[in-house]
């Protein structure tokens, strides 16, 4: 679960930790009703709801799928085990269980060649956990590491459970909050990423930040547009050259640090950055930690190498 960076999953978390909050916020103005009952925390799910009950939902909560078939004697044991734990974690995943005699596609899709089989799906990343029969402290292990992920480097700190809630009530969907007053402006960004437009995806997430200067989705956007943009059509080769050559070139780390943080190696890019600042001075060391800050955008000022980056940054400068 901690593999490299990638940049629309980023993205994807930002935009949920941003919504989920929205939802929170209303939720509390309309008299807290955002909560959900105890009961609302294990779902059946079929094909037809897939893309609401747990892609959507994966924005607000991690979503654990347990594959089952009624025949399965593993799953009969496995199943009773997560249902309780999904109660005793208090909202803090939700558990989808997915009936593969029922739903092959699903199973296909997930590539399941036996069951019982458990992944999960955050910020719409799905992630496999385990596969056939387990122990409970393992699937405890393997469930605290997978909140503390998804808290970590997604923003989702869960579902806020109330025993007297109605069952079927549930919270508000982050989808449900009424758009802002830039969705027009962010939407038109996204689309142009998409296209490959750089630079009007740039221009977007500018005029955003130009009413409204701390808006977190454009924040990340414009570092992620910005640093395709410095990416686009440099020579790999080249580029490692010249760093391997010139370890005193700014402009050259500068170039191999972007291009570490695309191929999603994040602690060569932050390293290497945090070198040059601690063997140059002046303008140079100015500007390599420009950058870094920069790449510290992208990744998010939660993520865990981001922290200790930090820290070793303000060794190298003092």
């Amino acid at each position: 679960m901690s593999g490299v960076v990638d940049l629309a999953a980023v993205k994807a978390a930002q935009e949920a930790k941003a919504k989920a909050e929205q939802a929170r916020a209303e939720a509390a103005r309309q008299g807290g009703g955002g909560a959900v009952s105890p009961a609302d925390l294990v779902i059946d799910v079929d094909e037809a709801g897939f893309e609401h009950d747990v892609l959507q939902r994966s924005t607000e909560v991690p979503v654990v799928i347990d594959f089952w078939a009624e025949w399965c004697q593993p799953c009969k044991q496995l199943s009773p085990v997560l249902e309780r734990l999904a109660v005793e974690y208090d909202g803090r995943f939700l558990l989808a269980k997915i009936d593969v005699d029922a739903n092959q596609m699903l199973m296909q899709q997930f590539g399941v060649q036996g069951i019982p089989a458990v992944f999960a799906v955050v910020a719409g990343q799905a992630l496999p956990l385990f596969q056939g029969a387990a122990g409970e402290a393992q699937i405890r292990q393997t469930l605290d590491q997978l909140v503390q992920v998804a808290e970590q480097r997604f923003g989702l700190t869960g579902l806020t459970v109330d025993p007297d809630a109605e069952p079927g009530g549930g919270a508000r969907a982050a989808q449900d909050v009424p758009a802002g007053p830039h969705d027009t402006l962010l939407e038109a960004a996204v689309r142009a990423l998409d296209e490959g437009d750089l630079s009007g995806a740039v221009q977007a997430y500018k005029n955003v930040l130009a009413d409204d200067p701390g808006n977190p989705e454009a924040v990340l956007g414009l570092a992620q547009a910005e640093l395709l943009q410095r990416v686009q059509g440099l020579d790999p080769v080249k580029v490692r050259k010249d760093a391997a050559e010139k370890p005193q070139d700014v402009a050259a780390q500068i170039a191999a640090a972007d291009l570490d943080l695309v191929g999603g190696h994040v602690e060569d890019a932050f390293g290497r950055l945090i070198e040059t600042v601690g063997r140059t001075a002046g303008d140079d060391r100015n500007t390599a930690r420009v950058r870094l800050l920069e790449l510290f955008e992208v990744v998010g000022a939660e993520d865990p190498r981001v922290i200790a980056a930090r820290r070793a940054l303000a060794r190298a400068l003092f």
